[in-house]
């Protein structure tokens, strides 16, 4: 059900106009001769529905318009929400550092909440002790620098069967769908790290059905919701979202918990070997202390690390490499770079990415102008926040439209062309320092799968470019290559991209 739809059904429940209209007369009370900060300015509001039918069908394009007319931080009221957007990077600096502690807990989807995610999951859950022991779990058992180290042969044999699999496509003369052969080598390096075992067969339905799965939880995720716009409705679920994400999420739950048992068993043997896999790692903790780390635990870990660390990687690669084969110009200038560094043919090793500049700009400009968040997750305001001379209420929620601060003009010279050279000699990284470049977020809650998604993308694109020529399907040509967005909580390309290696 798309917003228009969604705009008709809101119609048929007027009786919670009375709140509705509470919420609007509250933000009508301002004393324009007070010197107290006001709300952000923004579009009138409807009866009842407020803002909704402004954000469309891809919400980050609609608001970036909205900040081009009103401003760099707007408020709309969506239904019963008050909800701030910043699309500037001097506006994220003030959400993500200056009042980062009042502002880093999220607003938390009611999809999300029915399949109890909300108390367990990483991405969701209030920075608290739980919090806080999950994110060290994460920084210390997965995405260390020396545990990233030690598992680097680990990537190395995923990404050679990463290339034999795109050869045997050369061999038989056909394309490679890039996104999905993408997707199966991050999974299958997230689950050997894991689990000490391959989730995904390149060559079985396996893949697309993982796939399928985690894109269902993002999209629903992402839907505009009514329950989460008028929180009365959230258990009638009328748009079926909740049931959805629920099924997805079962789907999911099934599979860790027949791991995690097979695990279990095997560990109860008087010789068994323990593993160097975060499994067994978790496990243990959980046998010296279950209220840190229990099963159900485990399988939130789990899920929100599978679900982001395998959609926007392969997302993202997907993007370098359809920017690529619209410039080829820029693909060629790529390609004479890994010739004359490692020589062409062969993989790119870890150790060699810094000599590289260029394929680290191409990444760069990717994260620039196809974030795989585009609004990030949202944040609630824990109090009222001033936010260059406005006021954030508390309960209120807040985007970072990472999309919008990634062609802003007043940043970027000629943002919305596909430019990698713009970060040759740049400072400019993606650790959350540089605001005008946020695609993992921010402050304490930025995404902590950053160094391993660095590390996957460079290896994957570069191997891909350096061991074949690409080009195109027949008939299709770089000025006529779709490149229209699908909108979730990640932003893939509606249209899969196809390329034939030579």
């Amino acid at each position: 059900m798309d917003f228009y739809c969604m705009g008709l059904c809101l119609l048929f429940f007027f009786w919670i106009s009375i709140q509705s209209f509470n919420s609007l007369a509250k933000r009508s009370k301002s004393n324009p001769n007070s010197t107290r900060p006001v709300l952000p300015p923004g579009p009138k509001p409807f009866p009842i529905i407020g803002n909704l039918l402004e954000l469309g069908n891809k919400p980050h394009l609609s608001l970036t318009k909205l900040s081009q007319i009103y401003g760099p931080v707007i408020t709309l009221q969506l239904g019963q929400v008050t909800t701030v957007v910043v699309s500037s990077s001097t506006a994220a600096k003030e959400v993500l550092r200056t009042h980062d502690q009042f502002l880093c807990n999220r607003t938390v989807p009611s999809a999300v909440r029915a399949c109890d995610m909300g108390e367990h999951n990483l991405a969701w859950i209030p920075a608290s002790a739980k919090w806080r022991s999950l994110r060290k779990i994460c920084n210390s058992q997965l995405f260390a620098v020396k545990v990233l180290d030690a598992s680097k042969a680990n990537r190395h044999k995923k990404v050679l069967e990463l290339i034999a699999d795109v050869n045997a496509s050369k061999v038989k003369g056909k394309a490679v769908e890039i996104g999905r052969a993408a997707f199966s080598t991050t999974l299958n390096l997230l689950s050997r790290t894991i689990f000490s075992m391959d989730l995904a067969d390149p060559r079985s339905e396996t893949t697309k059905e993982f796939k399928e799965t985690v894109w269902g939880l993002l999209e629903e995720a992402g839907k505009p919701n009514l329950g989460d716009y008028f929180p009365v409705l959230g258990k009638l679920d009328p748009q079926g979202i909740q049931r959805r994400m629920t099924n997805h999420f079962l789907k999911m739950e099934r599979l860790f918990d027949q791991i995690i048992a097979q695990r279990l068993e095997s560990r109860k043997a008087h010789d068994y070997v323990t593993r160097d896999d975060m499994l067994d790692t978790l496990l243990s903790i959980s046998e010296v202390n279950c209220e840190e780390m229990d099963k159900n635990k485990m399988e939130h870990l789990f899920l929100v690390i599978f679900v982001a660390g395998t959609d926007t990687t392969s997302s993202t690669l997907e993007w370098a490499m359809a920017e690529l084969l619209r410039n080829p110009k820029k693909l060629s200038k790529a390609q004479e770079e890994l010739d004359q560094v490692i020589g062409k043919g062969k993989l790119v090793e870890e150790s060699g990415i810094a000599g590289l500049p260029y394929l680290q700009a191409i990444i760069k400009e990717t994260f620039r102008l196809h974030p795989p968040v585009p609004l990030l997750l949202p944040r609630k305001a824990e109090e009222d926040v001033e936010i260059c001379g406005y006021i954030v209420p508390k309960g209120a929620q807040v985007f970072v439209n990472a999309w919008a601060m990634g062609r802003d003009p007043s940043i970027w010279d000629s943002p919305n062309s596909f430019e990698p050279e713009r970060f040759l000699g740049s400072e400019i990284d993606v650790l959350g320092r540089n605001l005008e470049l946020i695609p993992f977020g921010g402050g304490r809650r930025i995404c902590p799968g950053q160094p391993l998604a660095m590390r996957m993308l460079h290896l994957m694109l570069g191997s891909l470019i350096n061991s074949f020529d690409w080009k195109l399907e027949d008939g299709v040509v770089p000025e006529t290559m779709d490149m229209e967005e699908k909108f979730g909580l990640t932003l893939q390309m509606a249209q899969p991209l196809r390329a034939v290696p030579n």
